[in-house]
């Protein structure tokens, strides 16, 4: 009987993710407070709606919490095999939890599948207390995150998102859209972002992902729910598909299927009306002048070896490459060192554009090196 039941909510779940697509432009029937849709590879904005405005986020808000601890396992301070003590103040969080008791011992690993796919609060709050010595500090952390991030519209009052005696405790459809994207810069958080069903304590805690998304839109890849009686019903989903990444976020919606359809509907009209490319320029042509340098000319390269930009779909052999440097450059010069630009164009549309800087270091001509390179050039012209 209960399999039965199973499949049947199944179905209902895939045939309410049926939804229809909408043309560039076109307004889309969404049921949220606010909401956007980014490419996660190039940041553009390909929907909004209210996207500034300051919502309560509820669990979404662990994204932040999450950025750090992944931060913190990048430069070493912290482990994954690292075992996890559970503080008395962590256990007493209510909400979504996987129950812990205090002195309770779990790896990183584990408590990190617990906060990013059952949404635990009291495994959040003791990774954060882990992290930074204390709630209290991590939160402090987690705001200057958000200013070094430039999200003008987020603060936080706790790591967990549960705002029933919060009143500062905020962020905006795009602030989360942001966050989002440098959250999975990260690739180790795809790990566990993806997963559907699993477990701890050896089976005996099971866990299913809050985000649905994940088992029935093609192509999802995470990444947060949250919800709250201030704050609605919230998701921020992340989905791929042919070298396109995006994201929506749907902050203050009504109810849970309107959350995860609006996002459905939103990552649809992205995958139909847009595409990531990659311009292509010829970087081995990529030179200029040197002037007073120990060489005639130096050898330029890309900031980024891939540079990316949004474009309509299917409109991608149609982008067009500017390529903006000086005359000469004078000597010395650091490797690295910014020395022109390189703009992509659609039609007159600008898309996007990267940095051209030096491929290596050009010292001065000194004067022993004058006088070295004037007497080659007499062998040569002898010869």
């Amino acid at each position: 009987m209960k399999q039965t039941a199973a499949i049947f909510i199944s179905i209902l779940l895939i045939f309410s993710l049926c939804l229809p697509v909408f043309a560039a432009g076109e307004r889309i029937d969404l049921d949220a407070k606010g909401a956007v849709l980014i490419d996660m590879n190039t940041g553009k904005v390909l929907y909004a709606e209210k996207e500034n405005e300051r919502l309560y986020p509820a669990s979404i808000t662990k994204v932040m919490a999450l950025i750090l601890v992944m931060d913190a396992l990048e430069s070493g301070k912290i482990k994954l095999t690292d075992k996890v003590a559970a503080s008395e103040n962590a256990v007493s969080y209510g909400g979504s939890q996987i129950w812990l008791e205090v002195g309770e011992e779990m790896t990183v690993d584990d408590m990190l599948k617990a906060v990013v796919v059952a949404s635990a609060n009291d495994a959040c709050t003791a990774l954060g207390e882990f992290v930074s010595g204390s709630s209290d500090a991590f939160v402090a952390a987690m705001n200057k995150k958000a200013g070094e991030l430039e999200l003008k519209n987020t603060h936080f009052e706790n790591c967990t998102g549960l705002d029933e005696n919060e009143k500062n405790h905020y962020s905006s459809a795009l602030d989360i859209a942001l966050m989002s994207r440098e959250l999975m810069r990260h690739e180790l958080i795809r790990k566990y972002s993806c997963i559907w069903m699993d477990s701890l304590r050896g089976g005996k805690t099971e866990l299913v992902n809050t985000n649905r998304l994940v088992r029935f839109y093609n192509g999802c890849i995470g990444l947060k729910t949250g919800t709250t009686t201030k704050a609605g019903f919230c998701v921020s989903a992340v989905a791929a598909r042919d070298g396109t990444e995006l994201c929506a976020v749907i902050l203050g919606a009504k109810n849970s299927d309107e959350r995860f359809n609006s996002a459905a509907r939103l990552l649809d009209y992205g995958f139909a009306n847009f595409e990531t490319v990659s311009p292509a320029i010829d970087i081995n042509n990529l030179q200029v002048k040197l002037r007073g340098g120990a060489q005639d000319s130096l050898a330029l390269t890309l900031a980024s070896e891939h540079p990316l930009v949004t474009a309509p779909k299917g409109s991608g052999e149609q982008v067009s490459t500017k390529i903006q440097l000086p005359a000469e450059v004078k000597a010395p010069v650091e490797k690295g060192q910014v020395i022109g630009t390189a703009t992509f164009y659609l039609g007159e549309e600008k898309l996007g554009s990267v940095e051209i800087i030096s491929a290596s270091t050009a010292e001065k001509l000194t004067f022993w090196g004058a006088l070295e390179k004037l007497l080659k050039s007499a062998v040569t012209n002898f010869k």
